[in-house]
This record gives structure tokens, C-alpha cells and sequence, in this order.
């Protein structure tokens, strides 16, 4: 009978999170993350082909975990501008609660070697990706933004000023300020398109 593995999967992620928060995605290999993990180089193997499947992987459940959250956040609320502010206060609070996987997406997933990943996790980054467009435009559509510059105004108060509050203070090595979830939300509360 085979013995069970001693580090599950989750393990070996959570160890390649804190190496890429504290030394970026080339901190990231796959003997990195066996030292930090104590476990043998060779068992890295097992579980993923090389270290760009390692990469995609830590990439895609990082991203995954922060989209479901904020997917939360855009449904939360029948009404579309409460909800619009929860989502710019989601990107804050979730990163303020996880400041190592914050960290890690701010270097985006060309950094960590999207343009090797296998077929799967491609796809995997684009389905997410997708749903995050879809669920904007479908925000942008309740609020009667329809025009181009409409949509890219709802994409900077809930993806890109939202995230820029945050950079700062991550790049930086600070903690979030305890006004931060605020200030995104005032934001995004600033840009939204007026009531018809």
C-alpha cells in the first residue's frame, strides 16, 4: 500500500505564495519551494510537470480565490450601484486580508510565465478573465452605460483605482491604511454614471 503524500497540494502552493510575495515570480522554483516546504526536490515532480505548471498553478488558484470573492460582491446587492461599491471595497479588504497573494498579483501572469502554460491553464485564465468582463458589462448595462468610454469608466473605479490603492502601499511594504476600503469605495461611488 502507497503511503499518503506528507505535503497536499495546498501546501506546496501556499509555500510558492510567500517565496513570489517576498522574492517575485523568479523567487519560484521548483526546489525553492521543496526547501521551504522540507520535502525532496524529486517529489516536486509528482505533483507538478516543471516549475511553469508550478507557476501557472499558483498563479490560477491566487486569482481564482480573489475572483470568487469579487464575483460575490458584484451580486451582492439587486441594486447595481451598491453593489458596484462593494466590489471597489472587495479589492481592498481581500487584499488587506491576504497581503501575500496580493502581493503576488500585482506582477501579473506574464510574470509568471503565461506565455508557456499548457492549453489547460490558458484556458482556465481566459474563462476567468471572461467572467470578469462579462460581469462588468453586465453592471456597466444595468447602470445604462452602454458607450465605450462608459465601460472603460466603470472598469477604473472597480478594477484599476481600486488596485492602485492598494500597490502603493503593498510595492511599498506598508500595511493598507485603515481608510483604504473607504476610499476605493468613494471612488468607484464617484465615477459610476449618474442616474438616468
Amino acid at each position: 500500500m502507497a503511503r499518503p503524500p506528507r505535503f497536499d497540494t495546498d501546501q506546496i502552493l501556499d509555500a510558492a505564495v510567500r517565496l513570489a510575495a517576498s522574492g517575485g515570480p523568479g523567487g519560484v522554483s521548483m526546489s525553492a519551494v521543496a526547501q521551504a516546504i522540507g520535502a525532496p526536490s524529486g517529489s516536486m515532480y509528482h505533483r507538478f510537470a516543471g516549475r511553469t505548471a508550478l507557476l501557472a498553478e499558483v498563479w490560477l488558484r491566487t486569482v481564482e480565490r480573489f475572483q470568487r470573492g469579487y464575483f460575490a460582491s458584484l451580486h451582492s446587492d439587486p441594486d447595481p450601484r451598491p453593489a458596484a461599491r462593494a466590489a471597489a471595497r472587495h479589492v481592498v479588504a481581500w487584499s488587506r486580508a491576504h497581503p501575500e497573494e496580493a502581493a503576488l498579483l500585482l506582477h501579473g501572469p506574464w510574470e509568471f510565465g503565461r506565455a508557456d502554460w499548457s492549453e489547460e491553464h490558458t484556458a482556465r485564465a481566459d474563462s476567468g478573465n471572461q467572467r470578469v468582463y462579462t460581469a462588468l458589462g453586465a453592471l456597466a448595462e444595468s447602470l445604462g452605460a452602454t458607450g465605450p468610454q462608459d465601460r472603460d469608466r466603470i472598469t477604473l473605479a472597480l478594477v484599476d483605482l481600486p488596485l492602485s490603492v492598494v500597490r502603493r502601499h503593498l510595492r511599498a511594504g506598508e500595511p493598507l491604511p485603515p481608510h483604504a476600503e473607504d476610499l476605493a469605495e468613494e471612488c468607484a461611488a464617484a465615477l459610476l454614471p449618474t442616474a438616468p
